[in-house]
């Protein structure tokens, strides 16, 4: 993360009046597909487009939590968004987390089942439900809840991809009224569909490097006397998976020509979908087209492969993402 700090690229998702510079759905893309690109498996998303962002967008009536916003741009505060539960599967309305106003804040309590990239970081932006049932679009609310809050139970687990998520016990966790930030669910939908962005513009990133690799390879691997490249079955199925990236890579271009429009949270739908549904069947063919060295540390084929089935499996699976866009299409 140092090393993003002293490039810009953690102010530069960030909105103006917190010290970034305001990047819109192009420039994002761009940067996150770049990243993908060099296996760079850092936080960027998760803390900075996902949490920092939403925390810019929430933080006008809350005071208190307004002092941490300030080093998210420089890196020196970390937040992570803390909002899947368990029975929720991956869809933003389901919170059973419950939040109870008291004399001078509030008191939380709950539990959330997985938090990427959420070890180390100075805060959680937490949902809660202040009124209603788990799934019902009104009486949420979202709350900055310090690291170091008692009550708070952290416990870290590491995912397929080698970061470490956190799962959260809220055990009446009290937090002042300061640390109340506004708005709720509209500004958490507008802030997962740019998160969600950056997500199929990193995996996009990951396929051009996975490509790349796997045509090299098989432009000098030679059995039978002859090239990989020259096998026409090898060639066929190599034309099917640059199909699958070419089509990826219009689906995002088209989420990217739909920014600031009403369609940008369809047109993310749709590629989120498509990518979740592909991209581990791509990886496959790229570790085939390897052999067994395909899955070795020496070679990127399999630690980018890892990276990708984060990517299509969070916070959205396959299946999930498809109802997601067919909802969408329907509205």
């Amino acid at each position: 993360m140092q090393d993003l700090e002293e490039l810009g690229l953690l102010a530069a998702p960030l909105p103006e009046n917190c010290g970034g510079l305001g990047l819109d759905g192009t420039n994002i893309a761009v940067l996150c597909e770049a990243l993908g690109q060099g296996l760079v498996v850092e936080p960027l998303t998760e803390n900075v487009i996902l949490a920092g962002r939403l925390l810019a967008d929430t933080v006008t009536d809350a005071p208190e939590a307004a002092e941490l916003l300030d080093g998210v741009a420089t890196g020196e505060t970390r937040v992570a968004l803390a909002h899947a539960e368990a029975g929720g599967r991956g869809g933003l309305l389901w919170v059973e987390t419950a939040a109870k106003a008291t004399g001078d804040g509030w008191c939380l309590d709950g539990a959330k089942a997985c938090v990427p990239c959420g070890a180390g970081v100075s805060a959680y932006i937490v949902s809660a439900r202040i009124e209603g049932a788990p799934q019902d679009r009104s009486g949420l609310g979202l709350w900055l809840v310090p690291t170091e809050t008692p009550g708070l139970v952290q416990h870290n687990w590491r995912l397929v991809d080698g970061s470490v998520a956190v799962s959260l016990e809220l055990r009446n966790v009290t937090v002042a009224a300061g640390m109340r930030l506004g708005g709720a669910l509209v500004e958490l939908e507008a802030t997962q569909a740019v998160a969600q962005l950056a997500r199929a513009a990193e995996a996009l990133g990951i396929m051009d490097r996975m490509l790349a690799e796997t045509t090299e390879y098989l432009r000098t691997r030679e059995q039978f006397g002859s090239r990989l490249a020259s096998f026409q079955a090898i060639q066929h199925r190599m034309v099917a998976q640059y199909a699958v990236r070419e089509q990826a890579r219009g689906l995002l271009n088209r989420a990217i020509v739909s920014w600031a429009t009403g369609e940008f949270e369809r047109a993310v739908a749709a590629v989120t979908a498509y990518i979740a549904s592909t991209a581990l069947t791509f990886g496959h063919e790229m570790i085939q087209f390897h052999g067994g060295m395909g899955v070795t540390e020496e070679l990127a084929i399999g630690h980018a492969h890892k990276r990708l089935m984060m990517l299509t499996r969070w916070p959205l699976s396959p299946e999930v993402a498809m109802e997601q866009y067919a909802s969408l299409l329907a509205a």
